[in-house]
Order: structure tokens, then sequence, then C-alpha cells
């Protein structure tokens, strides 16, 4: 696993602050697609754990991994008391008890590519599901979005990461159901997007990018004269398309 991939701890109580949460509509559609009661889940990469407390609020018995102590720390702080954390990387987790539904939000591109719609089926019973959904936060206006490449650009060339499997941004099918098409031990496989639109202060936008991994990786003084920079080309208050990218797909009974 990536330095980048365990950049993350450290700023744990940012990533609880500045993240934004995830609508009920995600539960829905999971569930929907499912097709039947989903009564266990196990989430990789479950960070703070803002999808974990969208399900286990709503009676599912949720495992949430993720290999950072610090992230399942903050956790801990904000899901209900039946929620099982494991604090392991996905590579490390190995097939035993099996998942209703097997999800990632935001993390599955963090996960190494070798083996990794196999690992997925073994946590799954057959016929479940697994869900990724993820999507990049993106500044409305135009003008405003120039602005912050401008301040960001001698610093990072860009904040995004890049589709792990090279997928163009405006191909019909995004990575990852480019794979899970490809992938012997899935069928059923879907996309679709919630569209949602946020407002945030010039403030808590910063701090949200004080949480992506591009400038995390920065050192400490780059990490903050860049920010410092985005923050003084905002204005006071920013809009956010936000939307979610939702893959879901089904495990095959038979390979």
């Amino acid at each position: 696993m990536s330095d980048r991939a365990l950049s993350f701890g450290a700023i744990a109580q940012a990533y609880e602050r500045f993240r934004p949460g995830y609508p009920v509509e995600l539960f829905d559609v999971v569930t929907g697609y499912a097709g039947r009661p989903v009564t266990t889940a196990l989430e990789i990469g479950a960070g703070t754990g803002k999808a974990t407390r969208l399900l286990a609020r709503r009676g599912v018995s949720v495992t949430a991994t993720d290999p950072d102590a610090a992230m399942l720390a903050e956790l801990r702080k904000h899901v209900p008391p039946g929620v099982r954390t494991v604090c392991a990387a996905f590579e490390d987790l190995r097939p035993g008890e099996s998942h209703g539904l097997v999800y990632a939000a935001a993390a599955l591109h963090w996960t190494n590519p070798a083996g990794r719609w196999s690992r997925v089926a073994g946590l799954l019973e057959p016929g479940g599901v697994f869900a990724s959904f993820a999507g990049p936060m993106g500044l409305v206006d135009p003008a405003v979005e120039e602005a912050v490449r401008a301040a960001r650009a001698p610093f990072l060339e860009s904040d995004d990461v890049p589709s792990p499997d090279g997928t163009a941004a405006g191909h019909p099918m995004q990575w990852p159901g480019t794979e899970l098409q490809r992938s012997e031990w899935f069928t059923g496989v879907r996309q679709s997007v919630i569209e949602r639109n946020l407002t945030m202060s010039a403030g808590d936008y910063v701090g949200y990018l004080s949480t992506v991994s591009a400038y995390l990786m920065l050192p400490q003084p780059q990490q903050a004269r860049v920010l410092g920079q985005i923050l003084r080309v905002l204005p006071g208050t920013v809009e956010i398309a936000a939307d979610i990218v939702v893959h879901l797909a089904r495990r095959r009974d038979e390979r």
C-alpha cells in the first residue's frame, strides 16, 4: 500500500469535520439493487465511518476495516456501538465469514489491483452485492475553478486521483465498472449517479482540500502555502458539484 494511501490518519479529525457524508438515497440505491434485505456488510477502507453509519443506523451489521488505527479510532466516536472494526488493509483480509454486501466509499482506488476481484468475491456470499461509490468535489463556477488552479499550479499540477485503469473521464462506464465488466467473478454491473450540490464556506472548502491526499503528500510548509493561497482567491462561499457515482455488481453463484 502506498504512502499516499496511508496519509490520512494524521488528519482523522479534519477528515471527519470537512468530508461530506452520504445521503439516504445511496442506501436506497444499494438495497434496491440487492433486491433483498441486506443484513451483513463489510466496508473496505472505512475511514472515519461516513458510509459505515449510513448502513449501521438502518439495521445492517457492519464490519468496518481500515489499515489506519487513527482513522478507526475516529470512526468509533461516530458509529453505533454494534459496528465491528478490523485494523487491516484490504489485501490482508482473509476469507472467513461471508457478507451480503461488500462496499468501498472513495477508497477502492487505494487497493492493489492484483487479485482485487477474487478477494472481494471471497468476502461475499454467493449472489452477494459489491458496491463502490465515490465522486470528485468540483467547483461549479469556472472562474473560481481557474483561480484555484492558478493558485495551486506552483505546487501541484493536479489534485485529482487518476482513474486506476486509465478510463477517460467522459467514458460512459467509469472505473471500477470497467474492471467489473471484465471480471469473471461478477455480473450485472450497473452504474448510476446521485446528483448532489453543496454550498460551503471558503474555509470549509480549504479544510476539505487539507484532507485530500495530493496536499497531504506535500511538505508541511508547501501545504500551508498552497492552501493559504487558495483561500485568498476564493469568495466567501463556494458552490460544489459533489455527485456520487455508484457502481454495483453481483457475485456470480458459480464461475
